[in-house]
């Protein structure tokens, strides 16, 4: 017992240095730099022209921090609010699609009456819109049956809102024009995907597709093709009632269809030759 108490009384001095050291390291971390902010005490006018410089460079990331920061110690200042909007903006220019709707989302949810909210959702539209660019370009080697259709729909539905309530909008002709593009994108992705199903002889499914691009896009031009395969699927199904119905549809909406001049001297109702 007297050697164990004679070698914690020696261990003690030990062990009172190795705190001591201890420590020592750990206030000496105090005494390292802190990462200096370059923005410290920079006005409000300062941190914006910084800002919109850097997004004249391109520099994206850069002007989304200083935009940033400029909301967070000023958020009742005059740059504030313009503030949301281009960092909006600078998400969109970054690719960073989620982001840029957030902050139209966010900026349209704070300040509905804003003079510029119509540029929100023009932003938002456009975001979607690029998002989902190329939905029908023909140029991607991905079945279009299995693309999703959300971003144009999203996109529509911004550029919808903006056209009805702001229809003097210097931004609601494009938003008109593009909105245009997406109807027929919408309804020919439906089209694709009727048409998939009449590959595998599934005719109920393609008649249902088919019905949604008609009812839910009526003006567009890919439903030539939806009433086409219509006559097909309700011919193939035995319903020759609907399928008149189809065709009669199809005759009056699409009076000259090239659908109907393929074969010479047939016999056959014209939709049988395809």
């Amino acid at each position: 017992m007297r050697s164990l108490a004679a070698f914690l009384r020696a261990l003690a001095p030990i062990v009172v240095i190795g705190a001591s050291v201890g420590a020592t390291l750990l206030g000496g971390c105090g005494l390292l730099p802190e990462e200096i902010d370059e923005t410290a005490g920079w006005t409000p006018n300062k941190l914006y022209a910084e800002a919109k410089d850097a997004m004249a460079e391109n520099s994206y990331d850069k002007a989304i921090k200083y935009f940033e920061k400029l909301e967070a110690r000023f958020p009742y200042g005059r740059y504030a609010q313009q503030a949301q909007l281009e960092v909006a903006y600078a998400y969109y220019r970054q690719s960073e699609a989620a982001s840029a709707i957030a902050a139209c989302d966010r900026f349209i949810r704070l300040h509905p009456n804003h003079p510029n909210v119509d540029y929100a959702y023009y932003l938002k539209g456009l975001v979607n819109f690029n998002e989902d660019l190329g939905l029908l370009g023909y140029v991607s080697l991905q079945d279009l049956t299995e693309r999703d259709p959300k971003a144009a729909r999203d996109s529509f539905d911004a550029f919808k809102v903006l056209a009805n309530k702001y229809p003097e909008s210097r931004y609601t002709p494009d938003a008109t024009a593009r909105m245009k593009y997406l109807v027929n994108a919408l309804a020919s992705h439906e089209v694709h995907v009727a048409r998939y199903y009449m590959k595998r002889e599934a005719y109920v499914a393609a008649v249902n597709r088919a019905q949604t691009a008609v009812k839910t896009y009526p003006d567009a031009p890919a439903n030539e093709e939806a009433l086409f395969i219509m006559v097909k699927a309700y011919d193939q199904l035995g319903m020759n009632d609907l399928r008149d119905d189809a065709e009669r549809v199809m005759r009056r909406n699409f009076p000259k269809s090239e659908y109907y001049d393929r074969g010479i001297n047939r016999t056959e109702p014209w939709w049988k030759l395809w």
